[in-house]
């Protein structure tokens, strides 16, 4: 008989009592038991830690927040687990499925697959952006990306780019590569940088998108600026990829009017209210690519003084909104 592997599951969490309770429901739910849910909370301040107690398969680790850093908090439940594969996500995502879990494990076709990765998606739910509901299009496949080493310093920014858009969200480790290979101390893109660097060792990594979780956040402009300005600076950093100046056409340009206006079927008022919301999120798009390419031309130096300036800490969605 084969051994059931077994999973950790390890949410670094903070006031998340919108969803936390669906988030520990959607993993006990699963087609595979899992072997322990490790929780590490950094100070919330509202219902998070009543609700988490209410669940008597959570390990709850507290620190205080002004400890927490996406990399090195995240080896703490790492360290503390005890499975043969730690499941990383975060406390507001949920699950698709009740086969969310066994997609992740079914990407460890082979012993060099060092991690398989997942896909979030966005539930049709009236507070969330109808532009971004998933919608798929086509039957979903397993990836599997692996470089020798002169492979690796050989390739192309964009195939960096495309090799490593990896995803704490959802994605599902082998213990002893994280022991071995921990999270980085950084401020964002702890996820991308670790598939970098196990890219370029020669592991392999795994991409199964019929892995699934939900996960969404409205956007304020501020808050969409800043997140889009440093995943442009991390992939640079971490790819040499730059973003192009390419325009927009006329078709693409007046896409999400017509996804709202006449594709969606919602009342006026609230059609009004997401072409504006989508307006106001693709002008702080538009102004981060700008902004970083105009930056970028001024040198590395110049570059990492403003990304520290303006994101220095990571954007932080406002929840609730």
């Amino acid at each position: 008989m084969t051994k059931t592997p077994r999973v950790s599951v390890i949410i670094p969490v903070r006031n998340e009592e919108l969803r936390i309770k669906q988030c520990i429901e959607g993993i006990l739910s699963q087609s595979i038991e899992v072997h322990e849910i490790i929780v590490i909370d950094s100070g919330s301040t509202d219902e998070t830690l009543p609700i988490l107690t209410t669940f008597t398969e959570v390990t709850l680790i507290q620190i205080d927040g002004s400890t927490f850093n996406h990399g090195l908090t995240r080896n703490l439940g790492v360290q503390a687990s005890t499975g043969d594969f730690c499941l990383l996500t975060v406390g507001d995502a949920y699950a698709y499925d009740e086969f969310w879990i066994q997609h992740l494990l079914d990407g460890f076709i082979d012993d060099e697959v060092m991690a398989v990765c997942g896909q979030q998606v966005v539930d049709h739910l009236p507070e969330n952006n109808p532009i971004q509901w998933f919608r798929p299009v086509s039957e979903p496949t397993i990836r599997r990306e692996q470089f020798s080493v002169d492979e690796w310093k050989r390739l192309s920014s964009i195939k960096r780019k495309q090799a490593t858009g990896w995803d704490d969200v959802n994605a599902m480790y082998r213990r002893s590569a994280l022991i071995s290979q921990p999270f980085e101390k950084t401020s964002y893109s702890e996820d991308a940088i670790w598939a970098n660097v196990a890219l370029e060792r020669g592991h392999a990594l795994v991409y199964n998108p019929k892995s699934r979780v939900y996960h969404y956040h409205n956007e304020d402009p501020d808050f969409a600026f800043r997140r889009a300005l440093t995943s442009h600076y991390f992939r640079y950093k971490l790819t040499g990829s730059v973003p192009g100046n390419e325009k927009k056409t006329l078709k693409q340009s007046l896409s999400p009017a017509y996804q709202i206006f006449w594709k969606w079927r919602g009342p006026f008022s609230e059609k009004v209210k997401w072409w504006r919301y989508n307006r106001a999120r693709t002008g702080s798009f538009e102004k981060a690519r700008s902004t970083f390419i105009q930056k970028h031309s001024q040198g590395d130096e110049k570059l990492d003084e403003y990304h520290s300036e303006v994101c220095g800490k990571p954007p932080i969605p406002t929840k609730g909104k």
